[in-house]
């Protein structure tokens, strides 16, 4: 309700969110520019290496092993199930948790800044030349703040790095509901392997 802009919190998320529709309307026509972290511009899975005393696990074993890491330390039951679908898709390459990763993409939450990390980075063969890495988000109640970092992800992050055109090819995805994970996990794929099927034809 226009009243409820009187508060400047409300004010500055609906302002972001008209910026975030605009920015993403021009994706292709005005490029998105990605600023990298000046002392840690790139993360690998190489140097991963921590100890944890959280009981929820998931022990990545494939076969094929499709992770570098040989535990996922799972926030939640939802993410323990994404993980056996992810180990199980064939066109899954790898994936990881991204826990004591680095990757961390700065937010607006009104005007306050945040961070967010995503929960997993999924390598996906979709026909493409090189593999497509996917941000994926397991999010069971998605309250402002979540949809403030879809957002992000959707309007900034993903055009940002895809326009600097040196760390591959990017996307973002959202889960939501934990029983319908691998039929709409299957479903993406496929629709982004007929994307990549249609463009490897052109």
């Amino acid at each position: 309700y226009p009243a409820q802009l009187i508060y400047k919190e409300i004010a500055d998320m609906a302002a972001e969110r008209i910026k975030a529709a605009i920015t993403l309307s021009l994706v292709g026509e005005n490029p998105v520019k990605a600023i990298l972290d000046a002392y840690n511009p790139t993360g690998s899975t190489a140097y991963v290496n921590f100890t944890t005393s959280k009981e929820a696990r998931w022990q990545t074993n494939g076969p094929p092993p499709k992770s570098h890491v040989n535990w996922v330390v799972c926030d939640s039951d939802w993410e323990a199930e994404f993980c056996r679908v992810a180990e199980a898709h064939p066109k899954v390459r790898a994936y990881v948790k991204n826990h004591n990763l680095g990757l961390e993409v700065p937010y607006l939450m009104g005007s306050t800044p945040r961070k967010y990390i995503p929960d997993f980075v999924v390598q996906v063969n979709d026909g493409n030349a090189e593999p497509l890495n996917l941000i994926v988000e397991i999010k069971g109640f998605r309250g402002e703040d979540a949809k403030e970092k879809a957002n992000t992800m959707r309007a900034y992050w993903v055009p940002g790095v895809n326009n600097l055109g040196k760390f591959g090819r990017w996307a973002f995805a959202e889960f939501t509901a934990v029983y319908e994970i691998e039929a709409e996990f299957n479903k993406l794929i496929e629709s982004l392997c007929a994307a990549g099927a249609s463009k490897v034809a052109a």
